[in-house]
């Protein structure tokens, strides 16, 4: 093999201790340059440096205001004498060479295990590939205790890390991306290029004084409240943050519930927002928005959205989502197809139609423009009529050279009803014409809204989504959807779905009342085609007959509506319903039973990340592992009196077992 390592664990006298390292004066330069990072971030697997000083450096930083000293302990070579893998340990680590002088000096090593290795990656880069942060003696962090290794640090004029003014922003320019998860892991593998960019980019978030510290504080809040809080930071090559995504425990645990559809709303940053943020939504039993993730991005570069995408992706452990819905946006299409290859993208139609005043507002007769397309878009069911629709209307209005029109065309697989009935969507684009995206930060946030006071009401926002999914919960586990009619479907499902999902089908148990003829068409092996005739309110004029072919398969009880409802929103169309009715069918096939809306499945919103790397003899292990357990227990003992009566009970058997209490304020 090429590559040696000329240094072994360093022994012998404290002076060749701390300076064995090639290149020290070079060090010394660079730190004489810099200054003193105040308050540094702890090492964590996946950092980047520039050099192999800056990492010496970095480290040393956060050994000094931790309270103890470092030095080098190995660093491997390459035959060309290339430095290509170090480890730095705790001064304490190893123990010395006996000496048989008359009198040798005492031993002051304890063989400490804190240490970290890091690596030459093929972008010349240096990464952190294993830390242990654990001593085994005793450290003061703050103590002002001066050790040799802390000489270089004081060749340098002192300098306080600024996290205000014009520039804010935290200015280490030492590491690219940060990972940060409730385990204390740093575990994403950037070998791959999954976070670090290899094309740097200046650009940066806009903060405004005091920005970056409410970041900071309101990242170590979340982290506080929620053990498996999940953050990741992008750097650009001047140290300044670029991007940020975050999500917690219960956004995490509810995608494995409700994974089967996502939206990803730029809304802020498509109009301007002082806060430039992202947002993962998703919809849970109930029909609600239900937040999936969060990000804040300093540019709309593909660049930004695949990382973005990526960090999520890596968050909720490489489980894409077969369905995405996003604003049409060329760079945030293109990073989708990167991440998301499989899964079908496709953009929210009520924001296309929203933007037809800023986009074609030089034209002289735009509302008649948006009222034509709004017809050809949501009337016709067929990709040829559409089609053709879509023709004679650029044709009449003279916008068929129009470039964003062009465009629309050219994604219309992608936005619309006509080609979107193979994607099942949850009810998550809207589809009639008045229906438009709701924020999940709507009321919370505005253009104005700055990043403080976002942040301020962050909490407030998710308490209140929370509120009112237990507040449905409640409704739909104790009572049952007031049935307007006697129709089967309708009982069936009343006993399986959420309340809101059943007042939603409710709807179309009603409109088979306004299908007044269901008439076979003709046969095809063992699939029957049904025209069902419907009584439709069409806006601005007089209600009309459609047809609404409806194919079933007795054999298979498969029925499938030209309308494509079942895909669009969850649950059976009226048409369709119409024809298993005139089968004498009493009961929706199970197929058509969707587990995603069902009021009896339990959910709790814990993550579990079971007892596999439990350290019992590691304290930190033992807290960590002790909380998710009882953070379980609260969960179900919240959900009534009686379960919250019998909880406080066996917590204080728990705590009289353990003799930690004396007096319990349930016994009060």
């Amino acid at each position: 093999m090429e590559e040696v390592c000329l240094n072994t664990e360093s022994v012998g006298n404290d002076d060749a201790d701390e300076c064995e390292i090639e290149g020290d004066c070079a060090m010394t330069e660079y730190v004489s340059e810099t200054g003193v990072i105040e308050n540094p971030l702890p090492p964590s697997v996946g950092m980047e440096f520039e050099s192999y000083e800056d990492v010496y450096y970095f480290y040393n930083c956060y050994a000094k205001q931790q309270g103890f000293g470092i030095r080098v302990s190995n660093t491997w070579y390459r035959k060309s004498k290339e430095r290509y893998r170090g480890k730095l340990s705790c001064s304490s680590a190893g123990f010395k060479k006996k000496s048989e002088a008359n009198r040798p000096r005492p031993e002051t090593r304890t063989g400490c295990p804190a240490m970290v290795k890091f690596r030459l990656m093929e972008n010349k880069r240096w990464k952190i590939i294993e830390v242990e942060l654990e001593h085994n003696h005793l450290i003061t962090p703050g103590s002002g205790k001066f050790y040799k290794s802390h000489k270089i640090i004081g060749a340098g004029a002192k300098r306080t890390l600024q996290l205000d003014g014009p520039e804010e922003v935290q200015k280490i320019k030492l590491f690219r991306t940060v990972i940060v998860d409730a385990e204390g892991n740093g575990g994403v593998d950037t070998d791959g290029g999954q976070f670090v960019n290899d094309v740097l980019l200046p650009s940066q978030l806009k903060f405004k004084e005091g920005d970056a510290q409410a970041v900071q504080n309101f990242f170590f809040r979340l982290q506080l409240m929620d053990p498996n809080f999940f953050y990741v930071v992008e750097l650009n090559e001047k140290g300044y943050m670029r991007n940020l995504f975050w999500t917690n425990a219960r956004s995490r645990v509810a995608y494995s519930y409700f994974c089967d559809v996502i939206a990803i709303d730029t809304m802020c940053l498509a109009y301007k927002f002082e806060v430039p943020l992202v947002t993962f939504i998703g919809v849970n039993h109930h029909g609600q928005s239900i937040l999936l993730g969060c990000g804040m991005l300093a540019d709309e570069t593909t660049e930004s959205y695949i990382w973005l995408l990526r960090a999520w992706l890596t968050c909720m452990l490489g489980r894409p989502s077969q369905a995405i819905i996003t604003d049409h946006h060329k760079n945030l299409q293109t990073a989708v197809a990167d991440v998301f290859p499989r899964a079908s993208h496709c953009f929210y139609l009520s924001r296309i139609i929203q933007r037809i005043p800023e986009t074609l507002g030089e034209l002289f007769d735009l509302e008649a423009i948006k009222v034509s397309l709004s017809k050809v878009v949501y009337y016709f069911l067929r990709p040829e009529e559409f089609e053709a629709a879509w023709d004679e209307m650029t044709q009449n209005h003279g916008i068929r050279d129009h470039k964003w029109i062009q465009t629309l065309y050219e994604d219309r697989k992608r936005w619309v009803p006509a080609y979107l009935k193979e994607t099942f969507l949850a009810g998550m684009l809207p589809l009639q014409q008045n229906e438009t995206a709701a924020s999940f930060f709507e009321g919370y946030l505005d253009r104005h809204t700055s990043l403080k006071e976002f942040m301020d009401n962050y909490d407030q926002a998710l308490q209140a989504n929370h509120h009112l999914e237990s507040l449905a919960d409640m409704d739909s586990r104790n009572s049952s959807c007031m049935l307007k009619s006697r129709c089967y479907f309708e009982l069936q499902l009343s006993k399986l779905y959420t309340n809101e999902i059943t007042r939603r089908f409710e709807r179309e148990v009603e409109g088979m009342y306004s299908c007044f003829c269901t008439r076979q068409a003709y046969v095809d092996g063992q699939v029957m085609t049904y025209l069902v005739k419907e009584q439709v309110e069409v806006e601005g004029s007089k209600p009309e007959t459609r047809d609404f072919e409806v194919m079933y398969n007795a054999s298979e009880m498969d029925v499938l509506c030209v309308c494509g409802l079942f895909n669009f929103c969850g649950y059976l169309c009226r048409h369709a319903l119409s024809v298993l009715n005139q089968h004498g069918l009493e009961e929706i096939p199970p197929q058509y039973i969707l587990a995603r809306w069902r009021k009896d499945t339990r959910r709790s919103y814990v993550l579990d990340h079971g007892c596999r790397g439990i350290d019992t003899n590691n304290p930190i292990h033992r807290y960590d592992h002790l909380y998710k357990c009882i953070v379980r227990v609260v969960e179900e003992g919240r959900k009534s009196q009686d379960c919250s009566k019998a909880t406080q009970q066996a917590l204080a058997d728990i705590l009289n077992k353990l003799h930690l209490v004396e007096d319990w304020p349930c016994n009060m």
